[in-house]
């Protein structure tokens, strides 16, 4: 197979989930366009210089851009499926859409590793952007989140995971790709801890202990995993990829679950959401809500390592660069730019379904 046949090289969306990580949500300011770009370009050399400094590897780093960012960034066609974080508004809870052009997911063994790698990227850009948000999570003990429970127990593995997670020929100038969402849950442990473990397990719809999803006739129809579970029109269960990690600051009291979900498509989060927050039927919310609330909602589209090493012309370069005039023949027709043209001549299915624990 030549390198012309081989499938576009995608960034670390499949690399599995870390002991730490590090999430990164910025917002580019007026004029920081360019030096945004040229991070983007050196991003997978600053990662291997810091990942150089791990004895045994392992870290990653994928960059998401933002709808309204992308045609601040690049000039041509942009991802098919790209659009501003959309609302869903239940009663009593809705989502929010908060500031972002850029996410960075940082992933690696040590924390250290991710601290260093965000702080080289900081300083690089300096003060083209601002950080609007930034995440530490950590493995908490058997892949459990805050609330005790297992988180991400349906995630797909191996190539199942891929085709969840990488677009594919249905946008095939963006083939490679992924879609990611992000979101950031504050929990209400004092409340959630003040409830007996059989009605928590009603409320996820899995046992705490071993982890066991209940059955159809005993778990609740507004319980977390009943309501998280999408399927297309035949009745097969669609697919994201789940990334979550925990979070927390003894201090301010605050503990909670960054959901972090590469998807083939939004469609199918955005599903989650609607059922999540609306209801299926509606009025049916996640009843994990009156116990989590969520604070923060970002989209971002995540290309290839290809494309961030050889981004595409800034919006009207290559409009000013067509227009530019060519340099006149020298004698003999020569020109050291080359031959001048002669005249006349021209130089998922769309969902896949998630299921979030």
């Amino acid at each position: 197979m030549t390198d012309s046949q081989l499938p576009p090289e995608s960034q670390p969306v499949v690399s599995g989930l870390t002991t730490a990580a590090l999430i990164l949500v910025l917002t580019i300011t007026p004029g920081g366009e360019e030096p945004v770009r040229g991070l983007l370009e050196d991003l997978s050399g600053l990662v291997r210089s810091v990942g150089f400094r791990l004895p045994d590897g392992g870290l990653a780093c994928v960059a998401g851009i933002g709808s309204a960012a992308w045609d601040r960034l690049f000039d041509g066609p942009r991802p098919a499926e790209l659009h501003p974080f959309r609302d869903f508004v239940g009663d009593p809870h809705r989502t929010v859409s908060t500031p972002g052009d850029l996410v960075l997911h940082l992933r690696a063994p040590r924390m250290d590793a991710c601290f260093e790698l965000a702080a080289q990227i900081t300083t690089r850009l300096g003060d083209a952007v601002r950080v609007v948000d930034e995440t530490h999570g950590f493995r908490y003990f058997d892949l459990r989140d805050l609330l005790g429970f297992v988180d991400g127990t349906e995630n797909p593995s191996g190539r199942a995971a891929v085709q969840a997670v990488v677009v594919g020929a249905e946008d095939q100038p963006f083939a490679g790709g992924a879609y990611l969402l992000v979101q950031k849950y504050l929990h209400d442990l004092t409340s959630w801890n003040a409830l007996p473990v059989e009605q928590q397990e009603l409320v996820i719809g899995r046992t705490k202990s071993d982890n066991i999803e209940l059955a159809d006739d005993v778990k609740p129809a507004d319980s977390h995993v009943a309501l998280n579970t999408v399927t297309d029109p035949d009745g097969t269960q669609l697919q994201i990829l789940r990334e979550n990690m925990p979070f927390g600051t003894i201090g301010r009291g605050e503990f909670g679950t960054y959901f972090i979900g590469y998807s083939r498509t939004p469609a199918v989060t955005e599903q989650m959401l609607q059922n999540m927050f609306v209801g299926n039927p509606p009025g049916t919310y996640d009843r994990i809500l009156d116990f989590s609330a969520v604070i923060t909602g970002g989209l971002f589209f995540a290309p290839t390592a290809a494309f961030l090493d050889d981004l595409p012309a800034a919006p009207g370069r290559a409009t000013a660069e067509a227009r530019e005039p060519r340099p006149v023949p020298g004698p003999g027709g020569s020109d050291p730019a080359g031959p001048v043209d002669a005249p006349g001549s021209l130089n998922i299915g769309s969902l896949r379904r998630s299921t979030p624990r």
